[in-house]
């Protein structure tokens, strides 16, 4: 009975955009519960600092691999596959598992033999001391690509079947494990303990998901086979969106590299920010793009562009309206919103208080990053990966320029810097540097939607002109018979 009702089909993109929503709400929830415990244990420190350093790499690999890739391209192939020839769609499936549990693990043995280069270049600012524990910890955190990769595969079978609740449980269990590790690992283990607990989130998020993708149809099979044209169409869709999220996580590498030469606990203020700043985002705007993606990847492909248009502008409606709110209110909250989270244990008050200031110039792109997914997945369904990829390429450079110069700015006194003191109140604190960080990170966003609705736009009307000519040859047609 418990298993049927797990895997209940959710039918409207509302409906199982309010099941990810409520998903959403507990593992942020949880997520704050966990910011609230590495506050408490660690405080805004060099140990801290590693620990966010040590996400870099893994994060490249899964965002580019899996987020920028796999997540992408599936789904819509899947549904293509599958509404032909089931058969297929499941070789297929069976095909880029194993394709892509290859791919992850060579990856990562490579990324695992150069990470001491490339944690010399991530953290040119840490002693030999934290250089040394960041190695050896982000060896670790090679495992966690690994096991978001097949989870991945999992995610999109649940979501094309609609089974959005039991989908819902993995972030949910991510967080779990990751608590789990600070709370029994951490004392003992220190930040090592913590990263294991990633770890183990990171399996609890592929685990859950396989007994449900099995009662759909799925069923291992040791199918390799590199030529598969399937496999190419993946790699196809792909490889714009590869370029696009190597560049984002470059553009984090970068940031991190900054905040490492800024004072101590700049990598940890930034992040915890940073991470409040996403729930609305994570819990609002993602939500409903993934619960949108599904039907809009149909729409597409059976060509009903009205219905398509239609249902983007019913969930774009949706996300503002939720968002616009939101984001006003965390902007005034946003001292209370630390101290409540953060303001514990070895956290101190001047890291607290340029925490919030972080928090609130995330507040201004808040609405944009949160329209950003919904936006993606309205050109992936309509298979273009380029245009999108394009326009984040070109709004990472302006984060990068931007951030360059507004740290440099926040370094001495000047109108900019004054102004900004005073917004914040933050006249008792001495160096505000890291604050041109999320200021940069949020015009960036809004520049990179504007562009994405300029090109989208575009988009619809050529379709719309599209159809209108297939109408007028179809009436013509039918006039002649």
């Amino acid at each position: 009975m418990l298993f049927r009702f797990l895997n209940l089909q959710t039918k409207s993109i509302t409906g199982a955009a309010w099941i990810l929503i409520l998903s959403a709400l507990i593992s942020r929830f949880l997520g704050l519960i966990r910011e609230g415990l590495l506050a408490n244990f660690f405080g805004a420190g060099s140990e801290l600092d590693i620990y966010f350093a040590v996400f870099r790499i893994p994060d490249l690999i899964y965002n580019v691999l899996i987020a920028g890739g796999i997540i992408v391209a599936f789904l819509p192939l899947f549904s293509e596959y599958f509404s032909k020839n089931k058969e297929q769609a499941w070789q297929l499936t069976n095909n880029i598992l194993n394709v892509f549990l290859f791919l992850l693990i060579f990856l990562c043995l490579i990324f695992f033999i150069f990470t001491p280069f490339l944690i010399k270049l991530i953290t040119p600012g840490f002693s030999a001391e934290q250089m040394a524990q960041t190695i050896f910890l982000t060896r670790l955190m090679f495992l966690s690509p690994i096991l978001f990769g097949l989870s991945s595969i999992f995610s999109g079978i649940l979501q094309h079947f609609n089974r959005f609740l039991i989908y819902s449980f993995s972030p949910i269990l991510y967080n779990l494990g990751i608590i789990f590790g600070i709370l029994f690992l951490a004392r003992p283990l220190g930040i090592l303990g913590v990263v294991i607990g990633v770890v183990l989130g990171a399996f609890l998020h592929l685990a859950v998901q396989i007994p449900s993708a099995f009662h759909c149809g799925f069923r291992y099979k040791p199918i390799f086979n590199f030529k598969d044209p399937g496999i190419k169409k993946v790699f196809i869709l792909m490889f714009p969106r590869i370029f696009g999220m190597a560049a984002n996580q470059i553009n984090l590498i970068i940031i991190t590299a900054i905040a490492s030469t800024l004072t101590v606990g700049s990598i940890a203020i930034f992040n915890f920010a940073n991470n409040l700043h996403y729930l609305p985002i994570g819990i609002i705007g993602v939500s409903f793009a993934i619960a949108a993606f599904p039907k809009l990847s149909r729409y597409w492909a059976f060509n009903k562009k009205q219905e398509f248009i239609k249902n983007f502008s019913s969930v774009f409606k949706q996300i503002l309206y939720f968002t616009i709110p939101t984001s006003i209110l965390i902007f005034i909250l946003r001292n209370q919103i630390v101290e409540i989270i953060l303001k514990h244990g070895k956290f101190s008050s001047v890291s607290a208080e340029i925490t919030a200031a972080c928090l609130g110039l995330f507040c201004l792109g808040i609405f944009a990053y949160s329209l950003i997914p919904l936006i993606f997945r309205a050109f992936f369904a309509s298979k273009d990966t380029k245009t999108p990829t394009l326009i984040a390429i070109s709004a990472i450079i302006v984060n990068v320029i931007l951030s360059f110069y507004f740290v440099w700015l926040l370094d001495f006194s000047n109108l900019f810097q004054n102004f900004i003191i005073q917004i914040m109140a933050l006249q008792a604190i001495e160096n505000i540097q890291v604050l041109g960080l999320p200021l940069a990170f949020s015009l960036a966003g809004i520049f990179q939607f504007v562009l994405l609705m300029i090109f989208l736009d575009k988009k619809f009307k050529k379709s719309n002109i599209k159809l209108e000519k297939e109408k007028l040859a179809s009436k013509g047609k039918n006039i002649e018979n």
